[in-house]
């Protein structure tokens, strides 16, 4: 980080606009040249100097000030969108109770995440988020905890949580595959656990893993 004197602040200036001397500055600040003089010699500029040529020339005011940042609004604005991937969430609800039947996918909103940190999870192309109703999952999820479910993730895996569509019915469990059968599992000991075999299975996706949960304390 620079420091914040005359001469690094007006170096960058010359660098981002054709101000090339102090008298220059001088006019385009509406001052005398023993006011840039004054201001070199203690080494602080004034932050109204900053913010009217930032302004003017559509300038960063703290790069202009201190070096930290873009020189300019829009650069680092995409800078900071490059750093982030937006997830969507979906309108198909995950039940923790008796399940949902807002199964659409309808995208309700986006949510940001910085990529390094949700690329550990796996690829954010095939995530979604969703919204958890009921209190079968509880203490592990509760209603409205909003998940992130990795639709790439769908081979069952022991003690992963899953969400799981039978027929028209979106859930989250926790899956246990067996010869012939699939059975649901809450984390609620209040819910039995739920056996699916025969033609049952015909009607059961794992539509992903549940990776991450949000929670709003009240």
């Amino acid at each position: 980080m620079q420091t914040k004197d005359f001469d690094s602040f007006f170096e960058r200036l010359c660098e981002q606009t054709d101000i090339s001397t102090q008298a220059q500055l001088a006019r385009e600040l509406g001052v005398g040249r023993a006011a840039i003089s004054l201001v070199k010699k203690k080494g602080a500029v004034p932050p109204r100097w900053i913010l009217d040529l930032s302004v003017r020339y559509d300038i960063d005011s703290t790069w202009l000030e201190s070096g930290v940042g873009l020189p300019h609004p829009e650069e680092s604005a995409e800078a900071f969108a490059g750093d982030f991937t937006r997830i969507p969430k979906v309108a198909a609800r995950l039940s923790a109770g008796g399940g949902s039947f807002e199964t659409g996918g309808t995208v309700e909103s986006y949510y940001a995440f910085q990529k390094s940190w949700v690329s550990s999870k796996g690829n954010p192309a095939n995530m979604v988020l969703m919204e958890v109703y009921g209190n079968s999952m509880e203490p592990e999820l509760k209603a409205g905890d909003i998940v992130l479910v990795d639709q790439s993730k769908n081979n069952v895996l022991a003690g992963g949580i899953y969400a799981i569509g039978v027929e028209d019915t979106v859930m989250v469990k926790r899956v246990e595959k067996r010869p012939g059968q699939v059975v649901l599992h809450s984390d609620n000991t209040d819910y039995s656990p739920i056996f699916l075999g025969g033609d049952e299975l015909a009607n059961v996706r794992v539509l992903g893993q549940v990776v991450w949960v949000s929670r709003e304390y009240q």
